[in-house]
């Protein structure tokens, strides 16, 4: 499916799937779409064909080439930089984790990239052209059976989904351990966020994150939103509504979601919850 968006995209701000199980689209913008910070509920493989794009995941900053793979999970606040002179063209495939855990029960654990990219922090593929070219040919072939009539094209391409889950997995371990090419980070920015992620629960304040860190408060304020594209207040906030999220979605309790993420008023949560989600947590569980 091809997608023309000159606007606000909303495609890739969308934070629930039309399907159940997973999505695939070839994306193209001739003039840069606006695009906010924003997470999903699902696994996304961002395919970058071309573009003049930085890409922010969580405070790190990817330059990307054309052929770049990024991997992110339902935890993750990302954003793409996209720069005119360019068309911005990527595929990007959506994944249900419980569809996957179905997935997973028949042989290998296909999340594993996305898991293990998670914990090294360090989110992107880059497959030699071999690779790189096969992946292109996969998508193009879930793509063509998504939109086709013909028999047996909605089991093909979960085959299709399968077949390139294998490849991505194989494609991010053979990437060596200390790669760290085209990334802008700073190491303290870095451990800010691992403890923000570590301690949603505590008083996440700036005096706090400051004596925690060892960094001075306005240094703090400063680099973080130089990093990160948010204050640190935006970014505590989206995080711990997001977690919230998928705490609700696996069954916890609405309350015992509010108060394990940081929030210890409900009404403040409420708010801030509908104004990331665009809707309560009791209509997003009918809606689920």
């Amino acid at each position: 499916m091809n997608l023309l968006n000159t606007n606000k995209d909303t495609f890739t701000l969308r934070q629930t799937m039309e399907r159940p199980d997973f999505e695939c689209y070839h994306y193209l913008d001739p003039v840069p779409p606006k695009v906010d910070f924003h997470e999903h509920e699902f696994y996304e493989v961002f395919f970058f064909l071309s573009g003049d794009v930085n890409y922010i995941i969580e405070g790190r900053t990817y330059q990307l080439r054309p052929g770049d793979i990024l991997l992110t999970d339902n935890r993750d606040i990302h954003k793409p930089d996209v720069r005119p002179g360019k068309p911005y063209e990527r595929f990007v495939i959506w994944i249900e984790p419980a569809f996957l855990s179905l997935v997973n029960m028949r042989g290998s654990d296909l999340t594993s990239c996305f898991t293990d990219a998670s914990e090294k922090k360090y989110k992107r593929i880059r497959p030699d052209s071999t690779v790189l070219t096969h992946l292109r040919g996969i998508c193009e072939k879930m793509l063509r059976c998504r939109d086709s009539e013909e028999f047996g094209s909605g089991a093909l391409s979960y085959v299709y989904l399968i077949e390139f889950l294998v490849y991505l997995n194989r494609a991010y371990f053979a990437t060596p351990d200390d790669i760290r090419r085209d990334v802008t980070e700073n190491e303290k920015i870095n451990e800010v966020v691992a403890y923000i992620n570590d301690n949603l629960s505590e008083d996440l304040t700036l005096d706090r994150l400051a004596e925690a860190c060892f960094v001075s408060k306005s240094h703090l304020a400063h680099q973080f939103k130089a990093y990160t594209g948010l204050t640190l207040y935006q970014f505590i906030i989206k995080k711990r509504v997001t977690v919230a999220r998928n705490m609700i979605r696996e069954g916890t309790p609405v309350i015992e979601a509010c108060m394990r993420c940081g929030f210890n008023d409900y009404s403040n949560f409420l708010k801030a919850f509908k104004r990331e989600f665009g809707r309560s947590p009791k209509e997003f569980l009918r809606q689920k």
